[in-house]
């Protein structure tokens, strides 16, 4: 008995699904049959989507929402959608491009058509990642440049470290007596001594 599945993907694990879930819920196809993943889509090595991968049968249905929830690299995509509809011999409707839908227009045009608007999509997906990369880089310059740290904010530092500082430059303290007086590894103390004294 043939089967239909849907595949639900977001880039990552903030993201929120929803939207993708309740078109498929109103599609009728059942919870367990929706798979999917949280990750980006640069590549296929998605847990979701190799367990879709293993249960498509020939004559299965595929939904997914949009080309791009499919994945973002212009190659793979077109070889994964050869993997479902010629090896797997299922069938896949792109929701939002009717065009993207195996199970009609078999035909030499049809089939010619379908081909052109996949190449066409999936190229646009894979250059929206690299747009989507390269606003993400700009977006960290130009950050930094406003003086926007990035990672985990620094330990404040102890109500103690201006006179081992002082004790540490005079040579009355070793770097390893200071830092544990400080409560914090040799490599660190130096560093943040070396901006609390610049001439350290």
């Amino acid at each position: 008995m043939n089967q239909t599945y849907a595949y639900v993907r977001v880039s990552t694990k903030e993201q929120n699904e929803d939207r993708q879930m309740i078109c498929m819920q109103k599609l009728g196809i059942p919870e367990g049959h929706i798979y999917m993943d949280k990750q980006s889509g640069k590549d296929f090595q998605r847990t979701g989507y190799r367990r879709l991968l293993r249960q498509l049968k020939e004559g299965d249905l595929l939904y997914i929402k949009s080309i791009d929830r499919l994945g973002r690299n212009y190659a793979d995509i077109m070889e994964q959608w050869r993997i479902i509809t010629k090896v797997k011999k299922a069938d896949i409707v792109v929701i939002d491009m009717p065009l993207l839908d195996t199970r009609i227009g078999k035909d030499l045009m049809g089939t010619f058509l379908s081909d052109i608007v996949l190449q066409v999509l999936s190229f646009v997906a894979e250059n929206e990642r690299g747009n989507i990369r390269q606003r993400q880089a700009e977006g960290i310059a130009a950050a930094k440049a406003r003086g926007v740290r990035f990672g985990r904010p620094e330990r404040a530092l102890p109500e103690n470290f201006p006179e081992i500082c002082a004790h540490w430059k005079a040579g009355k303290l070793s770097n390893r007596a200071a830092a544990k007086a400080c409560g914090m590894p040799v490599s660190t103390f130096r560093y943040r001594a070396a901006r609390f004294l610049p001439s350290a």
